[in-house]
């Protein structure tokens, strides 16, 4: 019995990988779903840089953000039906000085945003934020008559 061999080779990826033939206007991130090295770690995402803890009731959802690092003015919070989108400004600027002269200077402007969907709708009118010590908390009270509704199967 004959055994048919094959050749692996693990750049077969990057050798089709053209970045002066790509589309300048093509997501990056499709871009490096094509490129990827290691296909087996392609179902796996980065870990979202705003971190929620949500919590609950019957009456309302309570969430939890961290944003560390952040003035209270720089983030905002829209809620539009049972999307909730969390945006955050950052910006910074350090200098380093050694006898009196400028030796280096750092500085770096960004946006963190985090957007998801709620299970029902939420009354927005009712909604509360508080931002301390680096955590956002938002209180987000359910719209009346959004409860679901068992259907009977006939």
């Amino acid at each position: 019995m004959a055994r048919q061999l094959t050749r692996l080779s693990p750049f077969s990826d990057l050798a089709r990988f053209d970045p002066l033939r790509m589309d300048p206007f093509r997501n990056f991130e499709e871009a490096m779903r094509e490129f990827s090295l290691m296909p087996s770690l392609r179902g796996f995402e980065a870990e979202p840089s705003i971190r929620l803890d949500v919590q609950e009731s019957d009456q309302a959802y309570d969430i939890k953000a961290d944003i560390p690092g952040v003035k209270k003015e720089d983030i905002q919070v829209s809620i539009e039906g049972n999307q909730v989108t969390i945006r955050a400004q950052t910006a910074e600027e350090k200098e380093e000085k050694q006898e009196g002269k400028l030796v280096r200077r750092e500085r770096y402007a960004g946006e963190q945003y985090r957007s998801f969907s709620l299970p029902q709708d939420i009354d927005d009118k009712g909604a509360e934020a508080r931002y301390e010590n680096g955590v956002l908390s938002l209180s987000l009270p359910k719209r009346a008559g959004g409860a679901s509704k068992a259907l009977a199967i006939k």
